[in-house]
């Protein structure tokens, strides 16, 4: 949520981010503010009428005191239509209050400077880490090999659950809890997270402190008798952990990661990249979750965008960092980092991570504070999120990546531990 504050001081820096987020955005503004004046001033009258309406009743008992009962029932008139003014009031401050917090809740965050406008065809490529794998032979893509293989059975998911759901098979399944927790192990053991094993089903609270019941609600699967909603990915229950409470400065910053299965309806995506692991309904991630000091929050978004391409390195697959405009970024998000691997079986960079800023946009929701010292007034924490990462185009890249003519994949030295020491996949 936006700080109310900066809305009302800096309207012109706020419309300038809004722009570069969405032009139409920026052209709300000075609505909201004609409606936050509005609210203030209502606000106002109704402290003036409650003021006055007290200082009558404490009249009443000083003229009853006095037996100067006329006049106290003179202003006992005055004080039954100052309650009656008063709740019309109260109506009206009510309603207000209501249109300016549905615009607040409505409201993107705003764009770092950092940021070009624009939408997704602003995105930039930072850098790009790797040399594209070259192939004596035609590369196939991730679907073929995997079936030929035996480790994915495509038809059998559709079956079970229809279009979008995968059925992994034999080391098909083995690969991806290896995956898993190699990335666990990586992020905890190297880069000092804490592990935490969260809820897959979470409440309206919950979604909402995170923000993503505004623009995420038509991806979510959701629960109508309990109202929960399936996660979309472990980033809103890691953020909503400290709903709610006020940390101390030397507690920061807090690492969390967490491994789920995420679910999303994926609406609006018929027809596009659905082939395959590209776009499924159900799939594996490892998400990371930072909440840091508001001073410390961008030196911590390049931490974790290396924690993040630390898991590709290993690996040993290129990948590039694509810097995305304001029209991309998510709802939430001032700064985002999408980290893309290359699939040479289908020619694409996929994206696996995307590494977000949300400075204090999600903690005010939240009310997630710090005290920088015993006694100081609390301050909102900044909250970061990335996915360190998502399974499903990772398995897709890699088995591209390391396919042999024979049909067979070579395993990355990093995973053979985890798969009993199993060096290629074969028929």
């Amino acid at each position: 949520m936006l700080d109310l504050k900066m809305l009302r001081t800096e309207p012109e820096e706020v419309q300038r981010k809004l722009a570069k987020r969405d032009p139409s955005l920026a052209s709300d503004l000075p609505q909201f503010l004609e409606l936050d004046k509005r609210h203030r001033e209502a606000e106002t009258f109704l402290t003036d009428l409650n003021a006055k309406s007290n200082a009558a009743a404490k009249l009443i008992g000083q003229l009853k005191a006095q037996k100067r009962d006329e006049e106290a029932l003179l202003q006992q008139e005055t004080v039954r239509a100052a309650k009656q003014t008063i709740g019309e009031q109260e109506a009206i401050v009510n309603a207000l209050d209501s249109e300016r917090s549905a615009w607040l809740f409505k409201a993107p965050n705003l764009p770092d400077d950092s940021v070009p406008a624009g939408n997704e065809s602003n995105n930039q490529v930072i850098s790009t880490v790797g040399d594209l794998p070259t192939f004596d032979f035609e590369p196939k893509p991730h679907w073929d090999i995997a079936e030929s293989l035996g480790i994915i059975d495509f038809a059998r998911g559709v079956k079970l659950s229809g279009s979008g759901f995968v059925l992994y098979r034999g080391v098909g399944a083995q690969l991806e809890r290896a995956l898993i927790q190699f990335m666990i192990d990586l992020h905890v053991e190297k880069h000092g997270y804490t592990e935490w094993s969260t809820p897959f089903f979470l409440n309206r609270e919950s979604i909402t402190g995170s923000a993503h019941i505004v623009k995420f609600t038509p991806e979510m699967y959701h629960d109508d008798e309990d109202d929960l909603f399936a996660l979309p990915t472990a980033e809103p229950a890691l953020v909503n952990i400290h709903r709610g409470e006020i940390l101390t400065f030397d507690e920061l910053p807090l690492n969390y990661v967490a491994y789920s299965p995420c679910w999303r309806r994926e609406a609006g995506a018929a027809g596009k990249d659905t082939r395959g692991l590209l776009r499924v309904h159900q799939f594996d991630k490892v998400e990371m979750v930072k909440y840091t000091a508001p001073e410390d929050s961008y030196n911590q978004l390049e931490i974790m965008l290396s924690n993040a391409t630390d898991v590709i390195t290993a690996l040993g697959l290129p990948y590039r960092i694509v810097l995305l405009a304001a029209g991309d970024i998510s709802f939430a998000a001032a700064k985002c980092y999408d980290v893309e691997i290359y699939a040479p079986g289908v020619g694409k960079w996929l994206e696996v991570s995307s590494v977000s800023n949300c400075e204090d946009f999600q903690s005010r929701r939240a009310n997630i504070r710090f005290r920088r010292e015993q006694g100081s007034k609390p301050e909102f924490v900044h909250l970061l999120n990335g996915s360190g990462t998502a399974l499903p185009r990772l398995v897709a890249s890699l088995l591209e990546t390391y396919q042999n003519a024979d049909g067979s994949v070579t395993m990355p030295e990093v995973l053979r531990p985890y798969l009993k020491g199993l060096e290629r996949i074969t028929a």
